[in-house]
């Protein structure tokens, strides 16, 4: 089970592996939902998906983009997008924070055609997703806000949906895709 799910991103042999081997490997959704609806869109024509995360200063403390690009929160008193780029550059700029990002990707149309923003907001106390995704099929928006946990970098959701995955692993019952 791969709970920091932004490393396939890095690591893509590992689901390659996994294809050939046979050998089930489990990405929990995490602090993210909409998944499914993704997946199944993805089995016609997606002409995008975006995701714009809003986040409390202290979620994104830290984050090697804002330091490498000298981008200063401290002291903001409005909300400020700070990144806006393809999933795979998020994960790499926010490692501890976008983990969500690279599920979307990997179960829609993938990290370099998936576009991320992110804002850094003073006035929210919670990690705020929203994916839009368009296709075909019609057009799917999934707004997310989670509680942050003990760590402020990430939600409650992410805990409950391991917990959710290691229980599905056992059940026979299977609701969704």
């Amino acid at each position: 089970m791969v709970i920091s799910i932004g490393a396939l991103l890095e690591h893509p042999e590992v689901i390659d592996w996994a294809r050939a081997t046979g050998c089930r490997l489990y990405a929990p959704s995490g602090a993210i939902a909409g998944l499914d609806g993704i997946k199944s869109a993805c089995q016609g024509h997606v002409d995008r998906v975006e995701m714009v995360s809003r986040k409390p200063i202290a979620a994104l403390e830290g984050a090697p983009y804002l330091i490498e690009n000298e981008i200063p929160i401290d002291g903001l008193t409005e909300a400020r997008e700070v990144f806006c780029g393809s999933a795979r550059d998020a994960c790499r700029g926010f490692p501890s924070n976008l983990n969500v990002s690279a599920a979307v990707s990997l179960a829609g149309i993938g990290p370099d055609r998936t576009t991320v923003c992110i804002v850094a907001d003073p006035a929210l106390a919670r990690n705020c997703h929203d994916i839009t995704v368009e296709g075909e099929f019609g057009l799917l928006q999934v707004h997310i806000e989670n509680i942050p946990s003990e760590n402020p970098k990430t939600g409650r959701l992410t805990a409950m949906s391991i917990i959710r995955s290691v229980r599905d692993v056992f059940d026979p019952v299977r609701i969704g895709t």
